[in-house]
């Protein structure tokens, strides 16, 4: 297996000081501990009938009206997918920002591994990298199936002019990625999946479910059905919903739940009675719970 040096990839220094295993961050954590995984327990926040699901009346997005939603912003709308995409992007990456402050890194740098899939969650994934990069983290990208199209590729490029490592191959202990990054993002699969996933993705989220990190996925956790979820699956610690929550997030069971992507205009989220909450002040993204 390659050394520590070599997967951070070139740019970035492995700290001397840096914990393995078990950590959790300094803020906001009950510091209890499963014995036989070793890992700290954040505290629950359940949605669903018995621990509410957000503001009152907020809608719960499925597969199709989510699909519906998006190519509406992009026909009628016109907003362009790159443009929605950023936005998205620095949403996840604020959100990141309030949840894990750099401070609160037990690492001796504010290290985040960021893995990303081939559509658009994984394309959400590398702007959100860019922005952690200009919030003062050090983020690395593992990118391993690329999409042959200039919007990716110019994604790619922007991170690696901005010395943003990208790993050419994935850690396969899961004692490693607890060892040398603070947070994982997980920007695999968003709310188009379906069936069953593939390799290399099928094993990397089974060294995701082992590992005692935080995690915080972009939309959906991914593995997980879009209306249904999954209980045996990846359990983040952190879930940033896009545009609207979608039903997978009722079976979410993490610390932090955030809504992100401050541009439904008025009439679509009429149109579908998303019944969406007030942002905050200028606020990109919301807290909800």
């Amino acid at each position: 297996m390659p050394g520590p040096r070599a997967l951070l990839g070139l740019g970035l220094l492995v700290a001397a000081g840096v914990r393995a295993g078990g950590r959790c961050p300094n803020r906001g954590w009950d510091r209890s501990w499963d014995r036989d995984r070793e890992r700290c327990h954040p505290h629950r926040a359940m949605h669903g009938p018995n621990a509410g699901s957000g503001p009152r009346g907020l809608r719960f997005l499925g597969q199709e009206e989510a699909q519906a939603i998006d190519q509406e912003l992009f026909t009628e709308y016109k907003f362009s997918v790159d443009q929605l995409m950023e936005l998205a992007g620095l949403s996840c990456a604020t959100a990141i920002a309030k949840a894990y402050p750099p401070s609160s890194f037990t690492t001796s740098q504010p290290t985040v591994l960021l893995v990303c899939g081939p559509g658009n969650n994984g394309g959400d994934g590398l702007v959100c990298a860019r922005h952690l990069k200009m919030f003062g983290y050090q983020p690395t990208v593992y990118y391993p199936k690329r999409p042959n199209k200039p919007l990716f590729e110019g994604l790619t490029t922007q991170c690696q002019k901005m010395d943003i490592p990208f790993l050419p191959e994935f850690p396969a202990e899961a004692a490693l990625i607890d060892e040398l990054y603070g947070l994982v993002v997980d920007a695999i699969f968003g709310f188009s999946f379906k069936g069953a996933v593939r390799e290399p993705f099928g094993s990397i989220l089974s060294t995701l479910e082992r590992i005692t990190v935080p995690i915080a996925s972009i939309d959906i956790p991914s593995g997980w059905d879009v209306e249904k979820g999954k209980v045996d699956g990846l359990q983040p610690d952190m879930l940033i919903s896009l545009t609207a929550p979608k039903k997978a997030a009722m079976h979410f069971a993490g610390r932090y739940h955030f809504l992100g992507g401050r541009f439904v205009p008025a009439a679509l989220q009429e149109k579908y009675a998303l019944n969406l909450p007030p942002y905050p002040a200028t606020d990109c993204v919301l807290q909800l719970t």
